[in-house]
């Protein structure tokens, strides 16, 4: 009997503890992430990448487009194409747990525009389009993986 209360008691003091530590413990904000980007025309694209950004941006790279399928419903890249005027920019965001590019040109035709490199989880890469065109993009680890850039 005196077991089952000392074990009871332990038990108790145990949820006790954890409810004060999960009540006491207040998260800490977050700064806002601060937008950079780089201008570029078609002659010297280079991007900034910017890391642990969680929201914006104008492209989504969603969860689980490691997998081939987002091809079929053209949701490897949110939107998968993007209409801009020059001067204007685009960030895409990876939002997967997987590492992804963003890679002008096709998987068996790369060009060499830009790259945004391997992009962990939950970093981003804002680009700046001066000169009007259609510039195809892809990631390099992922060939279904593909958009495109309009800038009007």
């Amino acid at each position: 009997m005196i077991k089952k209360i000392a074990a009871a008691s332990i038990v108790g003091i145990v949820i006790i503890v954890s409810l004060a530590v999960a009540f006491s413990t207040e998260m800490e904000p977050q700064p806002e992430p601060q937008p950079e980007s780089n201008a570029v025309s078609s002659h010297s694209m280079q991007g900034v990448i910017q890391p642990d950004v969680m929201t914006g941006g104008d492209v989504i790279m969603p969860t689980k487009v490691s997998r081939p399928g987002c091809e079929e419903t053209d949701r490897c890249y949110i939107p998968s194409v993007i209409t801009i005027s020059a001067g204007e920019s685009v960030t895409w965001v990876n939002e997967d747990s997987a590492f992804h590019s963003v890679t002008s040109g096709f998987y068996d035709a790369p060009q060499d525009l830009f790259d945004s490199g391997h992009m962990d989880p939950f970093d981003s890469y804002t680009l700046t389009f001066d000169e009007p065109g259609t510039i195809d993009y892809y990631c390099t680890l992922h060939p279904w993986m593909e958009g495109q850039v309009i800038v009007e």
